[in-house]
């Protein structure tokens, strides 16, 4: 017997996600060249396994993440799948050449990130993310990792979101980023629907579970959940695995081996329990799998849907894995 991917609506019910959502950076040649072929083939394998909801972003491959993304979703029923796209970074021709790998994509540099969270700026890069993914809308905008323009962000950027929502160009907002305590302060300070809170809440790190998650249930805001392999490490823990984007400290590839042998004796992965645990909370809506390959993306699906053990948990509580507080999937209301 194996779960269903459900679906649940963001913050006040204008728009739904699919529970387990396909992040867009992976085909947008994270790391290392995706050919065109595979991305499409990644998104149709997506599709046919359940997934409607989709995450992308201009940052992502300069462009090359909405581009593929809608181009393999061209022929697809509009109103049957769920699209977001971030604003904050405007992206701005260059012939400077050479590729983006310093940036973490294996692309030609034909663009510049510019950082603009002010009100114009949010317009006009929606409006060329939209031209991107050949698109008359999408669902959900995210400010994108605002960490260091919060002063924008919070003035004109989330401002200018609410006003593109006012107006019905998008069905809601939220905020997206790699930490917990600025998401909490818009959940706590704005009328967000969502936040995207990518790698502080996975099996290695519950950062979010202080505050934000539990301001979340408070506001009736949803959260979006990224990283949950925090960058790999929890998907295949092993020597030079990626924790963060970078290489994984000793200590969290000893406690990431640890999770995975307990998964060993339980009859479980620890793919499917890192996923698992994402998705138990109740703030939690959705998480987004950021796979680069039918292949990947099909295991993710199988992960996702797969029943782990109550004993796994049981036992990471009892070893001091867990923190006794974070909800389990067999404690999740019905």
């Amino acid at each position: 017997m194996r779960k269903q991917i459900r679906t649940h609506a963001l913050g006040r019910g204008a728009v739904e996600v699919t529970a387990l959502g396909l992040g867009a950076a992976g085909i947008a040649g994270l790391y290392s060249e995706v050919p065109e072929e595979q991305a499409h083939a990644t998104v149709n394998a997506a599709w046919d396994a359940g997934i409607r909801y989709f995450d992308t972003a201009p940052h992502y491959g300069i462009g090359h993440s909405e581009r593929r993304l809608g181009a393999a979703l061209r022929e697809r029923p509009r109103s049957a799948y769920t699209v977001s796209t971030k604003v904050g970074r405007r992206l701005e021709p260059t012939d400077a050449g050479g590729d983006d790998l310093a940036n973490g994509f294996a692309v030609p540099a034909t663009h510049r990130r510019t950082w603009d969270f002010s009100a114009d700026g949010i317009r006009r890069t929606l409006d060329a993310s939209l031209e991107r993914l050949g698109l008359d809308r999408v669902d959900v905008v995210y400010l994108h990792d605002p960490d260091d323009h919060a002063e924008e962000a919070f003035r004109e950027g989330y401002p200018a979101l609410e006003e593109l929502r006012a107006e019905g160009v998008v069905g809601a907002i939220g905020a997206g980023m790699n930490q917990a305590e600025m998401l909490t302060r818009f959940v706590r300070d704005t009328d967000v629907d969502v936040v995207l809170c990518a790698g502080r809440y996975t099996l290695l790190d519950q950062r979010a579970l202080t505050d934000l998650l539990p301001a979340a249930q408070e506001r009736g805001t949803s959260v979006v959940i990224g990283g949950a392999f925090n960058s790999g490490l929890l998907a295949d823990p092993k020597p030079g695995a990626r924790y963060d984007y970078s290489a994984a400290p000793p200590e969290l590839l000893d406690r990431a081996l640890a999770l995975k042998a307990a998964a060993d004796r339980h009859g479980t992965t620890l793919r499917a329990a890192a996923l698992a645990f994402c998705a138990a909370h109740p703030a939690v809506a959705a998480v987004l799998v950021g796979a680069r390959s039918p292949h990947e993306v099909r295991d993710c699906a199988t992960q996702f849907t797969a029943l782990v053990p109550a004993g796994y948990w049981q036992e990471l509580r009892e070893r001091g894995l867990l923190p006794v507080e974070a909800p389990v999937p067999s404690e999740e209301p019905s």
